[in-house]
């Protein structure tokens, strides 16, 4: 049950909400935006809300596709057909990996395309708004962010969390997914992978699997991609800076153009930063507590996340989604080129049918989803320890919690639970039982990525307040049974006998002794804990 402080931060949250929601409409209803400026205001309201929409399937669906994998397909195909069908393309073989690759793309795609829809024109004023209101709403993109953030995306995760097979028992989660495959299999984000084998490499692991090894065909057309995929990227690169460098994009008039260089680099920095610390937070809270490395930054990062009842984890991924679709309406401000059609000249003297699309800002949706994103999160997934070792990490991390404890997207919890209410959603649980109980029914969860913890996307939104302890209880190792801990116990007992063989000095000698007596002692209390289990009445008194 919520406290009333987060009451009140629900209250004000949507207050910010509903007044953003007003301002954003006037703003296209008076041609204070790109494309209702250029095409119609009632065209940019409706392709906004759309890209909401869609953002909001997107969102959710990555919960579930990522969620459900470890749950028997055949114990909700009855229930859910079109969940059972999703998830059966899905996850066969490695096109988890290739949804999540289409996924990235898809979110930042329709990031620019609200951008375009709804983000303030330079010098835009509505409702005659005081100045200090239009600096911090529209100046600022704050407008956008807490429309798309609170309604788009964080509403969406708040119950695909929990309501993973309700939520996607739908075909536009259908359609979502094959547009998905269909991006990934165009190649333009191919390069992605080029990264993520010399990340791979770099680490000394093989790159893992799910699918037999590429025929002399398939490694052509595979190959074939990263290359094109290269191509595009190196060429949306060089209209970018070459439109930056001549002022030619839709940054704000007072920021030089050098100025502007600096700060499409540092906000690409900030969300590859922000991608990567999720990835590799979540990576680290199975690890543990010895195991998260010695340097000073590396703990001090992971005693802020993980003190108290460990509610910074979840806070920082709700704080990070705010972050995040910030420096995504700003890097769309960056890089969207803004070159009159018949009057400027065009970059690199295109056509004016190629210039117009360049005009539409897609070029930095594909720079900021390789550069910005994915490549970021490889990094993350291959060094999490050494990624967190980084100072800038730890500020980050303080930043982020801080602006989460404002409960400036508190509203979503409130938004999530109408949705529920009208769309009649239900637990997981009710369909398919608990973990438990479905290892009981002898059709125990699995895994179709065993091993493997690494995912691709924005975020995965843990259970509300109430619920977070457990949440974080989840991401924990499982706990052995008897028998792995006396395998356990027992090769450690060897080891540490062959290590006294070979000891060289009298302390060696005495520190193996040492080490085996404990290991004989916890073998000891081992056998004693199996043996009250095996009798549940020892220690009852007899009536």
């Amino acid at each position: 049950m919520p406290s009333g402080f987060q009451y009140f931060q629900q209250a004000y949250s949507m207050c910010l909400v509903i007044f953003s929601v007003v301002i954003v409409t006037a703003l296209m209803f008076t041609d204070n935006t790109k494309l209702a400026k250029d095409a119609h205001p009632v065209a940019a309201l409706v392709i906004m809300w759309l890209g909401i929409l869609w953002m909001s399937m997107v969102e959710g669906g990555q919960c579930s596709m990522v969620g459900l994998p470890p749950i028997d397909r055949e114990l909700y195909k009855e229930s859910h057909p079109t969940t059972y069908k999703i998830c059966s393309l899905g996850h066969k073989g490695n096109n988890l990996d290739r949804y999540l690759m289409g996924r990235q793309f898809m979110v930042i795609f329709i990031n620019f395309t609200i951008n375009l829809c709804g983000a303030p024109l330079e010098g835009a004023e509505v409702l005659g708004l005081p100045e200090i209101l239009t600096d911090i709403f529209l100046g600022s993109g704050i407008a956008m962010v807490l429309t798309v953030t609170t309604i788009g995306q964080l509403t969406a995760q708040v119950n695909a969390s929990h309501c993973m097979l309700d939520y996607i028992n739908t075909h536009f989660m259908t359609f979502t997914l094959y547009v998905t495959l269909i991006i990934e299999v165009t190649g333009v984000m191919h390069s992605c992978y080029l990264i993520r084998d010399l990340f791979y490499f770099a680490a000394g692991k093989p790159v893992e699997t799910n699918e037999p090894p590429r025929n002399a065909v398939q490694n052509l057309f595979h190959w074939g991609r990263v290359v094109f995929s290269l191509g595009v990227l190196c060429f949306a690169l060089a209209v970018t800076i070459e439109a930056l460098f001549n002022g030619k994009t839709t940054m704000w008039d007072f920021i030089p153009n050098g100025v502007a260089i600096v700060l499409f680099i540092l906000l690409m920095s900030v969300v590859g930063l922000l991608e990567g610390m999720q990835i590799a937070f979540f990576a680290v809270a199975k690890i543990p507590k010895a195991e998260r490395g010695d340097h000073p930054f590396a703990r001090k990062t992971c005693e802020v996340l993980f003190k108290g009842n460990g509610r910074n984890l979840p806070g920082f991924m709700v704080g990070r989604q705010m972050t995040v679709t910030l420096c995504f309406f700003i890097i769309a401000r960056v890089t969207t080129l803004d070159i009159e059609i018949g009057v400027d000249d065009n970059i690199f003297g295109v056509s004016d049918g190629i210039q117009e699309f360049f005009n539409l800002g897609f070029l930095g949706a594909i720079i900021t989803t390789i550069l910005a994103s994915i490549a970021w999160q490889l990094v993350a997934s291959a060094f999490p320890i050494a990624f967190l070792s980084n100072p800038v990490v730890y500020i980050m991390l303080r930043i982020v919690l801080l602006i989460e404890a404002t409960g400036i997207c508190a509203g979503a919890w409130f938004l999530g639970m109408i949705h529920k209410k009208v769309a009649g959603f239900q637990l997981d649980e009710v369909y398919v039982g608990t973990a438990e109980e479905r290892a009981a029914g002898q059709k125990p969860d699995h895994s179709i990525h065993a091993g493997r913890d690494f995912t691709m996307g924005t975020n995965v939104l843990s259970k509300p307040p109430a619920n977070w302890e457990e949440a974080l209880a989840n991401l924990g190792p499982v706990p052995e049974t008897f028998s792995q801990r006396r395998e356990r116990i027992l090769k450690n007992i060897k080891e540490m006998k062959e290590l006294m063989g070979n000891a060289g000095t009298d302390a060696e000698q005495s520190a193996y002794e040492a080490g085996l007596a404990a290991e004989v002692k916890a073998l000891q209390k081992l056998n004693q804990e199996e043996s009250e289990s095996a009798d549940p009445t020892k220690g009852v008194d007899s009536v």
